[in-house]
Formats: structure tokens, C-alpha cells, sequence
């Protein structure tokens, strides 16, 4: 085995368990890859690609890209050059004999490549292909972005201290990418075009609403390319292709010596692509491959509203789907023979993982890990034995093996919870759903208390990250939280912790509900939460309160701003009041640009409505935040205060970032959460 550390290669005996130093330089060492030669790798040193013959160890650098301009490399002819050269012979003489040094050294069959210059980009992801013919790169010009800036009050010298952190949203972010082949026995690179992509010159729906964009000139939408994928001998390459914006995802197959591309599938969303195996980030790959056919790739698409498994044949170009229903595949691991893909999915529901063996030929799934819960696998390289990582509502992730069979049977490793842990009766919270004022069912957890200790108070929780799965049958990111709802319950409230439009596990329809309008039907979902409460739980409507970290702020900012006397109080926690300072990646999907689409940003922003605040309001937010920073709060409480509002508190945290750190931090948070709502909803 051949494997970096710290930027130098090293080899691994797997018989005589030993490792050895390879290469040990300066330069930094990455990128390893095998030939499909098994005497070569190939490996990535100074942004070149080097062959490594792994029986003589000979190295030969393949490729000789430079930065800087070609012209830099020629001498620049002077007064005093010229004037050299017509007084001395000798000048004259050294010149003639580099010229021929340089012509012999050109028609030497074992010349070193040429000079590939680059001016001021990146080169990335430079790849050779598995048989050594050619090694493809992305150049890459990114903006000279606009930095924020956070501020560290609490030093170990007491001044403080000022870090670059994240740009903010805008258009301005988009960078410019290329992807270039060189070919090895050529010795030349080429550009591959994109022009011809389904939709690359076409403009978004929501450009219709704006007079300046509507009749805007048609121009190609910003690209950014994966690196391409292989198979096995390297005679085949496909490549996944986003548009900046994110509505496009193009899958190609790449002709090398012809340096074309053939459209393979286009899948286009007017809100964003998205789902288990296809990122929501136009720089991230997603699920893509090679079958041991050699000319069959499979991918992941959510063409049929939930993410699942295509393949197809290249030659053909029959296009396949593999699984169906309205569920997701969540992960994909192609098996040794070829035959088979082991699968993640939610099947039997949206809140378990459970883990199939699925035929390619007769498609049908075998189950080996469907208990509910979650199961993450990783499988041993001879397919014997699973190593599983999981858990259950109320019992944290733990490790298991088992025998790789159908229905097979977990057998404990770890057993990581402390006797005071395990003492307490947690609670495992029924999984539920209730029906939206549209007719989606809305799926939550709820806590509920014992009966004779049930008072008529309830809180709403709101998970951050949008697109986060929370109403689950596994144990929750959201741990501290979950010992807080059982906290709650056992002083008597009803605690409903909900899956609101956009949550991830349940499909494109939901993923996308929040498309232009944050705070429109995920708010929505909280509100008939509340009312399910009300109705089914025999909960008194003005004894209802709304809390939530980072998005979970968010919201629980929209309800009391958007939606007055709806929550009796509120505690929002490192909240976005304004997504127009948010980051560029998640807010673009969502809400498109402020430039481009500034309807969306406002109606979305609670520091717009900031003069509808009358219910209880509680903020806190952590100063070195550089997440959703600091900013986001100092500029709602301005708002308040020119309005003139009094009901609000504000609580900061001089040493926390986006997720708090300090266990003291947690406990006076929580406190202040606490006390709030037994003010606020209890009665005397």
C-alpha cells in the first residue's frame, strides 16, 4: 500500500506489517494514484504529476506546468544586449550553442515536457489517467473576495484581536474554472469546451419578476467541474458538471484525445439540485462510477422526486433506475464482484437507515440491518464482516459487528455511556406526524410527560442547518438538546421538536418547500404544530414558546416577529436576522443573490418586521461567532432600540463561535432558556 503522511509517501507491507520512506522531500507529496499497471502509481508534487515504477523505482515527471506567463521565460532585448552582440563574438558563439542545445534537446525522443505556463489561477485537481497517456487539471479564477471580519475580545495579551472569516453572499463570488487535458505523448494541452450543455445559456424563472434581468442578454452560466472519473483501463472518463447558481447538474462522458464531451444526463431544479449522493454545493462531487463492465457507470439522481440509484450503459446509453418508491438512497458501495451495490436507504421509514444488499441484474434488495434506528456500515475488504456504528432514540451511537448476511445479528464493541448515564430513564420520543394546512404530513418527535405531572405548557424546538434531518428513530446530533426536552418533560411540558419544510429525509418536495421564502412554510409547519398541540394534546394555546439555535433562531426570530401573540415567548440562539450577510453557498441555493433577486432576501429577513416584536423575546449569540456572526445580532438590537422595543433581552458569549465550545457557556445558556419559559408559560 502507498499512502501520504505529511506531505511525503510512504509504503505499507500488509504480509511483514512495516512501513518505508519512498519520497521524503521538501515538496509536498499528494494525490496518490494507482496505474492500471500495477508496476506504477502515479503521485502529485510542485502541481506535477510524476510516474513511480514501483520495481526499479525510476520516476519520471509527466507534466511540466509553471506558473507564470510564457513570455516571462524569453529574455527581453535591450540596448545593452544588442550592443553585445555586435562587438562580440563570444556573446554570439554561447547563443548559437544554447539554440542547439535547445533543438537537440526538442528532437530527443526522451525530451522533458515542455513548459506548460499559468498565469494567476489555481491549478486543481490534476489527474492522471489510469494508463498514463493523459493527466487532466481545473483551472480555476476566484474573485478577490470581501472578507468579514470577527473580533476576539478575550486575549491571552488583552488587546484585541481581528481574524478574516467567511464573504458574504453575492454574485461577486462566482469564479471562473477550465478544464484542460494534457496528453503525455503529444506533449501539448488543450481546453475542453462546455457551450453546447443543456440549459447553460438559460436564465432562472425568478429573473421574470425583475424588469432589469427579464430581457437581459443570454450569456453561459458559471461552471465548475469535477474532476473525471475512470474506468478501470482508462479507455472511458465521465465527468459531473454544476452551474454556480446550482439549478444544473450535467454528467458527461469525456473523449481525451479528442478533448470533447458527450452529455450523458442534465438534471435541472428552478429552486437547487440537492439530495443524499448529489451535494447541494456546486464544488462538492457527488455519487458517481464505474460497474466492472467497464463501459457502465451508475449515479444518483432525483429526477423522481427522491434520490436513488441510475446506471448506464456508455455505449448504449440506456439509462437505467435501480430503486424506486418514496424513499432515498443515502449511501452506495459498489461490492467486489461487481454484481451488487450495498445500500443505505430510509425504506420502511424517513427517520431509520437501514442497510440492503441490492442485485444489479434482478434489482431486488436483500435486507442484512433493518432494525429502526440508524446504521452507518463499513464493510471489510472481503465482504465477511460489517462493522456498524449504531443507534437508537434513546441510546447514543455505539460500535457492532456482524456477519454480512441477510437479517444479520449485531454483537456490541463499545459500550461508551457512564452508570449515571444509563441510570436516568430517558425517554424515547414518539415519532409522529400531523397534517399542514397544504396536506403535507409533517413528521416531529414529541415528549411528552407523565400524566400526573402534565401541565397544559408546551415548547416548540427548531433544528438548525434547514436541511437537517431531526425527527428521527436515532440517537440526535442535537444531544444536549434532547437531555434539555427530558429536563422539560419532567417538569410538565409537552415538548414537539418538528421536521419543517426543508428538512432533509424526505424528498425534493420538501427539501425545496422553503425555496425564496425562509420563514414562509417551514414557519407555516411550526404553526400547525402549535395547533396539533392544542388539539391532540389538550395544550392551552397561550402557553406556547419557540426555541432554536442558528436556523432554529431563525425561525423562532420569524414566528414572534411575522407572527405576533402566535408564541408566548421566544429564545432565539445564534440566529440569522439577515440573510443578505449570511454565507455565499447555502443562502445562493435558497434565495438566489441579492443582486439578482432581492425580494427573496427581504421577505425572508426577520430585521425587516423587527416592528412587530410584543411577545417575549430572548437572543443570544456568541461574540467570535464567525458562522452566523456577531453582526446578525448587534444589528437586530439596533433596530429594536430605534423602534423603541423593551420586551427583549440579549445574552453574549465573549469566547464562543457558531457552536459553543465551554461547558460553562451550555449551562448558562440553557439556564437562561430555562428560566424564561417558567416565567413566561407556567403558572403560579
Amino acid at each position: 500500500v502507498y499512502y501520504t503522511q505529511n506531505g511525503n509517501l510512504f509504503s505499507y507491507d500488509k504480509k511483514a506489517k512495516t512501513h518505508k520512506k519512498v519520497i521524503v522531500s521538501s515538496g509536498r507529496v499528494s494525490n496518490v494514484h494507482r496505474s492500471n499497471n500495477p508496476k506504477l502509481i502515479f503521485f502529485q508534487q510542485n502541481n506535477n504529476i510524476f510516474q513511480l515504477n514501483l520495481t526499479d523505482f525510476s520516476m519520471i515527471q509527466l507534466t511540466n506546468f509553471k506558473q507564470g506567463k510564457d513570455s516571462e521565460k524569453k529574455e527581453k532585448e535591450n540596448f545593452l544586449s544588442n550592443q553585445q552582440k555586435e562587438l562580440f563574438q563570444f556573446v554570439n558563439d554561447q547563443e548559437a550553442l544554447k539554440e542547439w542545445n535547445k533543438s537537440k534537446s526538442e528532437s530527443d525522443e526522451k525530451a522533458f515536457p515542455k513548459e506548460f505556463f499559468y498565469d494567476k489561477v489555481s491549478m486543481e485537481q490534476i489527474t492522471p489517467s489510469p494508463n498514463g497517456k493523459f493527466v487532466t487539471f481545473r483551472q480555476s479564477d476566484y474573485p478577490t473576495s470581501n472578507p468579514t471580519k470577527v473580533e476576539q475580545f478575550i486575549t491571552a495579551d488583552g488587546y484585541t484581536k481581528n481574524t478574516n472569516a467567511r464573504a458574504k453572499v453575492s454574485t461577486a463570488n462566482f469564479s471562473k474554472h477550465k478544464l484542460g487535458i494534457y496528453s503525455v505523448e503529444k506533449d501539448s494541452v488543450v481546453f475542453v469546451s462546455f457551450s453546447n450543455l443543456t440549459g447553460i445559456s438559460e436564465f432562472p424563472e425568478y429573473y421574470k419578476e425583475y424588469d432589469d434581468l427579464k430581457d437581459k442578454e443570454k450569456a453561459e452560466k458559471a461552471i465548475v467541474m469535477q474532476a473525471p472519473i475512470f474506468n478501470e483501463d482508462g479507455s472511458l472518463a465521465v465527468l459531473e458538471i454544476r452551474s454556480q447558481d446550482n439549478k444544473d447538474r450535467w454528467i458527461v462522458q469525456l473523449d481525451l484525445n479528442l478533448a470533447t464531451i458527450t452529455e450523458l444526463d442534465h438534471q435541472h431544479d428552478e429552486a437547487w439540485i440537492d439530495g443524499p449522493g448529489i451535494p447541494g454545493y456546486a464544488f462538492s462531487r457527488g455519487t458517481l462510477g464505474f460497474l466492472k463492465d467497464n463501459q457502465t457507470i451508475y449515479f444518483q439522481s432525483e429526477a423522481s422526486g427522491f434520490s436513488h440509484l441510475y446506471m448506464m450503459n456508455l455505449k448504449t446509453k440506456q439509462k437505467t433506475q435501480l430503486t424506486k418508491g418514496k424513499w432515498e438512497v443515502r449511501n452506495v458501495k459498489l461490492s467486489n464482484d461487481g454484481k451488487s451495490f450495498y445500500i443505505t436507504t430510509n425504506t420502511t421509514h424517513p427517520g431509520n437507515r437501514e442497510f440492503y444488499k441490492l442485485d444489479i441484474t434482478s434489482q431486488k434488495m436483500t435486507p442484512i440491518l433493518t432494525k429502526e434506528g440508524a446504521h452507518e456500515v463499513e464493510i471489510s475488504p472481503d465482504e465477511k464482516t460489517l462493522l456498524i456504528r449504531y443507534s437508537s432514540k434513546n441510546k447514543p451511537w455505539e460500535l457492532y459487528v456482524a456477519d454480512n448476511k441477510p437479517n444479520t445479528t449485531l454483537q456490541q464493541i463499545t459500550f461508551s455511556t457512564t452508570k449515571t448515564f444509563d441510570n436516568y430513564p430517558w425517554k424515547s420520543p414518539e415519532v409522529i406526524t400531523f397534517k399542514a394546512k397544504d396536506g403535507t404530513d409533517v413528521f416531529a418527535r414529541i415528549y411528552e410527560p407523565k400524566s400526573e405531572n402534565k401541565d397544559k405548557a408546551a415548547i416548540i424546538f427548531v433544528h438548525g442547518a434547514g436541511y437537517l434531518q431531526n425527527a428521527h428513530n436515532f440517537w440526535s446530533s442535537y444531544h444536549r438538546e434532547y437531555m434539555f426536552h427530558n429536563l422539560l418533560t419532567d417538569l410538565g411540558y409537552t415538548v414537539l421538536d418538528i421536521d419543517y419544510r426543508g428538512s432533509d429525509g424526505y424528498g425534493r418536495n420538501i427539501r425545496t418547500g422553503i425555496y425564496r421564502h425562509m420563514g414562509g412554510l417551514d414557519l407555516e409547519d411550526h404553526l400547525d404544530g402549535k395547533q396539533f398541540l392544542v388539539s391532540q394534546k389538550g395544550i392551552d394555546s397561550s402557553r406556547v414558546g419557540i426555541y432554536g439555535g442558528s436556523y432554529g433562531g431563525f425561525i423562532t426570530l420569524m414566528a414572534l416577529l411575522t407572527q405576533p401573540g402566535k408564541f408566548k415567548a421566544g429564545a432565539a440562539l445564534r440566529s440569522v436576522t439577515d440573510w443578505a450577510h449570511y454565507n455565499h453557498g447555502y443562502t445562493g441555493n435558497i434565495l438566489n443573490f441579492p443582486e439578482t433577486d432581492p425580494k427573496a432576501y427581504q421577505k425572508s429577513s426577520p430585521i425587516y418586521f423587527a416592528d412587530k416584536l410584543q411577545d417575549k423575546l430572548l437572543m443570544m449569540h456568541g461574540m467570535v461567532d464567525n458562522n452566523v456572526q456577531f453582526q446578525d445580532v448587534v444589528r437586530l438590537s439596533q433596530r429594536f432600540i430605534e423602534l423603541g422595543k423593551k420586551d427583549w433581552d440579549l445574552a453574549v458569549y465573549p469566547v464562543e463561535s457558531h457552536g459553543f465550545k465551554e461547558t460553562y457557556s451550555w449551562v448558562d445558556e440553557y439556564t437562561r432558556i430555562l428560566n424564561l419559559f417558567n416565567e413566561t408559560l407556567l403558572k403560579d
